[in-house]
């Protein structure tokens, strides 16, 4: 039996399912990679894949071969990872978001008749796959905001030093500087204390609404960069407003982090 394979074709679907993959694990780990990474993430997975193709060979324990290393060198290429535990972290991300796109393309072109004939073509399924990665993508936010919130380790970074503390990603934390629209994230009173030494530091009064306070102001500086830690995962933020506040935020959590800084990095 013949059969005539374009490889550029196989590369092609290959290459744009890899990228809408890499998209949304990227958007759920702290967003390290850039445009470029996941471009060029994509493009390897998707030429490890084509292998077997190009040297003429369709074993299935090759296919099995080339699928496994193109997987790590794909996760490698696009993401900063700093040891194991953030390797094993994207791993799981990406079963977890291939599982979902692969399982939803199979439900909507096997039952839906439109979307059937929609995606006859290579580039009928590329189309598909992009309002289907948009729709997983908020179904999963929507489930993450229902969970608790996360607990990392944050980074405070100054000039005359820095500190490292437990800090929590709080969905209810929704400050904003009213100057910048810039997200603001709070510290404890000592944490101030250890990192802004001198006197007469510049500050923003930033007001706010709590449930035990009807409106309030509380200080804000800019810390120059902050580092979170999450999965063994690490991003950097420049130029971060604080707020101090002068009560214990709870035990063991010195900062509480607005989540919309991750959105907007």
């Amino acid at each position: 039996m013949y059969y005539e394979v374009y490889v550029d074709s196989i590369f092609l679907m290959n290459f744009v399912m890899n990228f809408y993959l890499l998209l949304l694990v990227n958007h759920s780990t702290l967003r390290t990679a850039s445009w470029k990474h996941l471009v060029l993430g994509a493009a390897v997975g998707a030429g490890t894949y084509v292998l077997p193709y190009v040297a003429g060979s369709c074993k299935g324990w090759l296919f099995g071969v080339c699928t496994v290393v193109g997987t790590v060198v794909m996760i490698l290429t696009t993401f900063r990872i700093k040891g194991i535990r953030a390797f094993l972290w994207i791993v799981e991300k990406m079963l977890i978001y291939s599982f979902l796109l692969g399982g939803t393309f199979f439900f909507v072109i096997r039952y839906v008749p439109v979307a059937r004939q929609l995606t006859e073509g290579i580039f009928g399924i590329m189309g598909m796959g992009a309002p289907i990665c948009v729709a997983i993508y908020y179904h999963r936010e929507r489930e993450e905001r229902k969970r608790n919130d996360s607990l990392c380790r944050a980074t405070l970074i100054r000039k005359c030093g820095c500190m490292r503390v437990t800090a929590l990603v709080d969905s209810g934390n929704t400050l904003i500087e009213p100057i910048s629209g810039k997200p603001v994230c709070i510290v404890e009173q000592s944490v101030f204390d250890s990192l802004w030494r001198e006197e007469n530091v510049p500050f923003r009064v930033i007001p706010y609404h709590s449930i035990g306070k009807e409106k309030g102001l509380l200080k804000g500086y800019v810390l120059s960069e902050l580092q979170l830690e999450m999965g063994g995962m690490i991003k950097s933020f420049q130029n971060v407003y604080v707020a101090v506040c002068q009560e214990k935020i709870s035990d063991g959590i010195n900062v509480l982090v607005n989540p919309m800084i991750l959105k907007k990095s």
